[in-house]
């Protein structure tokens, strides 16, 4: 089932699943615009799935966990922005059916927070600053993307503040990760990582090409959740099954 059929992402499913990739198939489209063979609401599917791949919006989060729990099926989130009381949702979600969650779902990003722990770790006295740039229509800023790889680093750089941008008249304090937002034009997602120090700047960055990129990690994340055990799952337990 993909919920959000008609957007930009969720088109670009149904598009690569009729192509055959991973030999997936579309049962049901739902999108809240939807018509014709586009369902409205995901309550209205009666087709027999396997598993749920949301692109639509984080707000879909209640009704999508109420049919996932009823129908027992897995679910793969693939949007960002949720509130506290949403997160809370998937996690108790999690408890009761496997939920795939992530920010990002490109396996190189996944990679790319690893390298930045291992770079900060290296360097603890270093400055760390992230810079995301996006199309002009991306409602969320910083991205989910961005938090996420700031959250990674925070994870060997305990006590850090994230700053979201910089302005007045202020020293940067040591304890800072820097995290800024660009919006313009059809960018992609492109998400870079400032690791300074007084002699040198090492520079971490992943650049997405297309957004054929998510759909592929989005039906990836599907082949790789279907018959795993109620939880919480992310691209970085994909990465580790590939070891």
């Amino acid at each position: 089932i993909v919920n959000g059929a008609m957007g930009r992402m969720g088109s670009e499913v149904c598009r690569m699943a009729l192509e055959g990739a991973r030999g997936a198939s579309v049962v049901a489209k739902v999108d809240k615009f939807g018509s014709g063979d586009v369902l409205t609401s995901i309550s209205e599917v009666t087709a027999k799935a396997d598993v749920i791949i949301d692109f639509s919006h984080h707000s879909a989060v209640y009704e999508l966990a109420e049919y996932a729990e009823k129908n027992r099926l897995p679910i793969i989130l693939c949007t960002t922005g949720h509130t506290e009381e949403e997160l809370a949702v998937i996690d108790d979600m999690a408890k009761k059916v496997p939920v795939f969650f992530s920010a990002n779902m490109s396996l190189g990003v996944a990679l790319l927070a690893e390298l930045a722990k291992q770079t900060v770790a290296l360097f603890p006295d270093a400055d760390v600053e992230i810079i995301e740039k996006h199309h002009n229509r991306k409602l969320d800023a910083p991205s989910g993307t961005a938090l996420m790889l700031a959250k990674a680093i925070e994870t060997v750089r305990r006590g850090a503040r994230f700053i979201y941008g910089r302005g007045g008249q202020q020293k940067r304090e040591k304890d800072e990760i820097g995290i800024h937002a660009i919006r313009g034009g059809n960018i992609v997602g492109e998400h870079e990582i400032l690791v300074c120090t007084d002699t040198q700047i090492i520079t971490l960055k992943h650049e997405a090409q297309s957004r054929s990129l998510f759909a592929e990690g989005a039906l990836a994340a599907a082949e790789f959740i279907i018959g795993k055990d109620a939880g919480l799952y992310t691209m970085y337990d994909i990465a580790k099954s590939a070891k």
